[in-house]
């Protein structure tokens, strides 16, 4: 009886499969089509975020080589129109330049911020960013920070950057605009976001290479050290350029007054990277004022290092102005955090700070990336994963900055 009843039962399914196979070559034709439609469909979802992810590689291509594939050039070959002009706001005249796409002149808005350094908003990899930015279908606004550019990183450009934003938010039916801040300038532009004045002025904001606590920052120049949110430590040998920074912004703290405009020049044109002029400054000054020169230059230096923790002490204050931390708790404004896995000008354990300020719905993406280092793509050589995380995080801020 049961070898009967198993042999029934299976007469019985191979019976039904029959049944299910006729069936389905009854309405072949109907499955194809249900088939079909759902593939369209499924590329008519993705699609958008494919091409943005190309757009993304393209730029970034751009940005690094000059030059991109010619597979991938037809996504960035807006012709691209800029015009300089001097930008009126309540914190006074500005220099600005907009990079507008000629067949899309209306196109969404968005602000670059340029980082410390003489060229503001004339300086080369800026450009770059902003003419490919701009070739695949954007405005791009780049303001200059005069503080900013003098290698001051002062409260002043926080309003400088909300003002510009209000500006350029106006020009576009006062939609908001995206705004990525390069290094502090990131910084500042949170700290712009979180301004109920300029809050429905700004989309989204993007910082790349940003700091949460400057007095964190300034003692990682002194001991290579900065604390993690987690409490391990990050140990990176800082870069002398950002104790330059803070000895250049503070300099009547380390030399006498009468010594302030002879060495200030060479540290100056230290900065600047310009040797020449360097060498001619450093000729002019007294054998004394040389000494000085010369002490605070060697930024590795124990007595140098000693100075600077002194000064650090006395600005207190006005670096917790200039810092994030404590300041984003009703902060309502999308962010997107980049970071360099290398970075020794603001390591990156300051993203990790940086994500314990935002109120959760606010972080939209945060990378650390070993492709780039500061806020250059010249990090280490890059594995696909690597490089595809990177691709896309740059695909979310054109997203974002294409919704608006």
């Amino acid at each position: 009886m049961p070898v009967l009843h198993r042999t029934s039962r299976t007469a019985r399914l191979a019976q039904r499969l029959r049944l299910c196979c006729a069936a389905i070559a009854a309405h072949r034709r109907v499955y194809a089509t249900i088939f079909a439609l759902c593939l369209a469909l499924l590329a008519a979802i993705l699609w958008p975020f494919a091409i943005e992810d190309l757009q993304s590689f393209a730029v970034l291509e751009r940005v690094a080589n000059n030059s991109v594939s010619k597979p991938l050039s037809w996504l960035v070959d807006d012709p691209v129109a800029t015009t300089e002009f001097t930008l009126s706001l309540p914190s006074g005249p500005i220099r600005a330049r907009l990079y507008t796409p000629i067949h899309h002149p209306h196109a969404p808005a968005l602000i670059l911020l340029h980082g410390v350094h003489n060229l503001g908003i004339d300086e080369p990899r800026l450009v770059a960013f902003a003419s490919a930015m701009s070739s695949c279908g954007l405005r791009v606004l780049t303001p200059e920070l005069p503080d900013i550019k003098d290698y001051h990183v002062s409260a002043n450009s926080i309003d400088t950057i909300g003002n510009a934003a209000a500006w350029l938010s106006a020009q576009q039916d006062h939609r908001p605009v995206g705004v990525i801040g390069l290094s502090f300038s990131g910084s500042l532009a949170l700290l712009a976001a979180a301004e109920p004045q300029f809050r429905p002025s700004i989309g989204f904001v993007v910082a790349i290479g940003s700091g949460d606590e400057m007095s964190r920052v300034a003692n990682y120049y002194i001991t290579g050290e900065d604390l993690r949110p987690n409490g391990t430590e990050e140990r990176l040998p800082p870069h002398e350029y950002g104790a330059l920074v803070l000895e250049y912004e503070s300099l009547e703290d380390f030399v006498p007054a009468p010594d302030l405009a002879a060495v200030r020049l060479v540290l100056r044109d230290h900065l600047y990277e310009d040797v020449p002029a360097e060498r001619a400054a450093l000729a002019k000054l007294t054998p004394a004022q040389a000494a000085e020169a010369k002490q605070l230059m060697d930024t590795n230096s124990p007595i140098t290092r000693r100075k600077l923790a002194e000064v650090d002490a006395r600005h207190v204050q006005s670096m917790a102005d200039i810092s994030p931390h404590g300041h984003l708790a009703d902060l309502t404004t999308p962010v997107y955090l980049l970071h360099g896995e290398g970075d020794n000008i603001i390591p990156s354990a300051e993203m990790e700070w940086l994500k314990t300020e935002l109120p959760s719905k606010t972080l939209k993406a945060s990378l650390i990336s070993p492709v780039i280092s500061h806020v250059d793509l010249e990090g280490k050589e890059p594995t696909f994963i690597d490089q595809w995380r990177l691709v896309h995080f740059f695909a979310l801020i054109l997203h974002a900055a294409e919704a608006r």
